[in-house]
């Protein structure tokens, strides 16, 4: 019968005890991770948040505790009063922290038994994840789900300590505020007092920061729960968390460097390695035109190489039409790839048509490439000359064994395109190395502008609140698309941790960007009066950056989705299956609310 904790309490925790404590008396409490019946003698592992503990029953000892805990199956929720005894030379577990010790017990207690759990409460279980979100309370019973978030809780307090350090106050901003028409679609939170008006989730604190600049608090930062309904993936979730950071009187400099010494602070507290500075940079244009991606992973090479310069001419219209277009004869060369099978080759050209590409021409080189066109194989080698050929390889870099993967096209498309071949190529052939290796990489000057051909309108790549770059000011109205950001991404191992800019703080500069954007002054001030009105009172030039600290932890914790680093994370479609959300509520409370779903008229 399960027993109450009376006096108990607890002393100790298992994951500690080590040969300094033999001798001493302790008191544990925690789950049963598992039972050994060899008889005469019980060995039952307790487990608590910081590890486990062998405790050992001997009949001879204690018969009626030995008799006791042969009835004790997993998770049962126990206690324990013993000694701390060293364990036999032979039976020393070195693969556990506590595998030199055991607990001999004086007494026990039964405080709650359990059913039996629908997976087994270890690291090394087989289920499918939609069992252990719907369980996750067991789940993160796991050493190593446990373990994750441990690992959140030091690094919540590493970035809390360094930005302290550093200047930096914690101010909490708003969760109910304004939907704005700008970036993913808001979740929207109606009011019972207001009828048909709707608060807004915040996507990020951006606003609230740049007015905490303006009122002169100078240096902002906070762990704060944001919020996108926008489609989910491995690297996100309806609601995150962001590291949010801004800052008075600064440059790009100083937030770079702000941020450097940050991430270099983490992975040395966490990680225990020396990350060096300065982060490299890269201009966005380059990494487009180098990677096809402004997340580039610098781990591999695959770079993408423009070969248009040996085709221009050719007599083979898809490069030529392409190039006299203004497009581009683009490639990626594969060190050994002659030897793929044409099942192989036929496998990245449908793989690319997936991506909405034409698809693949190939060129193997079986020989050197000097020798010409009895070298090389590919399915339009005959359509080029020998001199094309030649400048292929000059063009490429391509040696003899290597394989050439060409697209033509307009750059725009295809680098894209190549960018995710040339992923998908490295993970195939396992060029990605060291696992530990870590590649920071600023990516800088982005385009302001990016143009919707559904909307038929311009948006902001980050938003509206972005400053351009001084020199490109004059083609606001000219040549927006042409215009760059003070724009800055990070990037590790070809995942963006987080992206910032330097502010636009002067109103009618705020003015022409929402112009740019198609909002005339009447809606420019109807959504963001309230910040053009701030700037008039005297804004400080400012800027920031907001990282995001769930994939951070997910790199951090070496897992290969964040929502093994979030306490409870929603599904991959965007459900709680533990507790059953998003669900329907009664009518009374949407009538309540003012709300009526499709089809509701007055009446029954």
């Amino acid at each position: 019968m399960p027993q109450e904790l009376g006096d108990w309490r607890r002393t100790d925790m298992c994951g500690r005890l080590n040969a300094r404590d033999t001798g001493r008396e302790v008191v544990l409490m925690g789950w049963v991770s598992r039972v050994r019946d060899l008889g005469q003698l019980v060995f039952v592992e307790l487990r608590d948040i910081t590890g486990e503990i062998q405790v050992v029953f001997d009949a001879d000892d204690h018969p009626g505790l030995w008799s006791e805990a042969k009835g004790w199956r997993g998770e049962y929720v126990v206690g324990v009063r013993g000694v701390v005894a060293d364990r036999a030379p032979e039976a020393v577990n070195p693969d556990s922290p506590t595998g030199s010790v055991e607990v001999h017990p004086a007494e026990i207690r039964l405080l709650n038994p359990a059913e039996t759990t629908p997976f087994y409460i270890r690291d090394d279980i087989g289920v499918e994840e939609g069992l252990r979100l719907r369980y996750r309370y067991l789940d993160l019973r796991r050493g190593e789900m446990r373990q994750n978030l441990v690992l959140r809780d030091r690094a919540n307090r590493a970035v809390r300590d360094y930005l302290s350090d550093a200047g930096f106050l914690e101010v909490e901003t708003p969760y109910l505020t304004r939907s704005t028409p700008e970036g993913a679609r808001d979740y929207l939170v109606p009011t019972r007092g207001r009828r048909g008006e709707f608060y807004a989730l915040p996507q990020s604190p951006q606003l609230f920061k740049q007015l905490l600049m303006i009122s002169g608090l100078d240096r902002y930062y906070q762990l704060v729960r944001c919020f996108r309904d926008e489609d989910l993936r491995a690297d996100r979730q309806p609601e995150f968390t962001q590291i949010d950071i801004e800052m008075s009187f600064v440059g790009e400099e100083e937030v770079q460097a702000l941020t450097e010494g940050l991430l270099a602070h983490l992975f040395g507290e966490l990680w225990g390695v020396e990350v060096p500075t300065p982060f490299p940079r890269m201009a966005y244009a380059e990494a487009m035109e180098r990677y096809g991606t402004d997340k580039p992973d610098l781990r591999y090479g695959l770079e993408l190489c423009d070969v248009s310069e040996a085709v221009a001419d050719s007599a083979f219209r898809v490069f030529s039409s392409a190039i006299a277009a203004g497009g581009v004869v683009k490639g990626i060369v594969v060190p050994g790839g002659a030897s793929f099978s044409r099942r192989e080759l036929d496998d990245w050209d449908g793989r690319v048509k997936e991506w909405g590409g034409a698809g693949l021409l190939w060129f193997a080189w079986d020989d050197s490439p000097r020798i010409g066109v009895d070298a090389v194989r590919g399915p339009v080698v005959k359509r080029l000359d020998d001199g094309e050929l030649r400048n292929l390889a000059r063009l490429s870099g391509a040696e003899e064994g290597d394989l050439l993967l060409v697209m033509a096209g307009p750059a725009a498309e295809i680098n894209p395109i190549l960018g995710m071949l040339r992923v998908a190529l490295a993970r195939a052939l396992q060029l990605i190395g060291d696992a530990e290796r870590l590649e920071f990489l600023w990516i800088v000057d982005p385009p302001l502008f990016e143009w919707d051909a559904d909307t038929k309108r311009l948006h902001s790549i980050h938003h509206p609140f972005t400053s351009p770059r001084s020199e490109d000011i004059d083609l606001l109205e000219a040549d927006p698309l042409s215009v760059r950001a003070r724009g800055y991404d990070i990037v590790l191992n070809g995942i963006e941790l987080g992206g910032g800019s330097i502010r636009i703080h002067r109103p009618e500069m705020q003015e022409r960007a929402l112009e740019a954007l198609g909002f005339d002054e009447e809606a420019g001030r109807e959504q963001f009066g309230f910040l053009l009105d701030a700037f008039r009172y005297g804004a400080p030039p400012h800027g920031g950056i907001a990282l995001g600290m769930d994939r951070l932890l997910m790199l951090l914790a070496r897992r290969g989705t964040i929502r093994d680093v979030i306490p409870f994370p929603k599904s991959a479609s965007g459900r709680d299956l533990m507790m059953g959300a998003p669900s329907p509520v009664a009518r009374e409370q949407l009538e309540e609310l003012g709300i009526l779903r499709k089809g509701d008229g007055e009446e029954e």
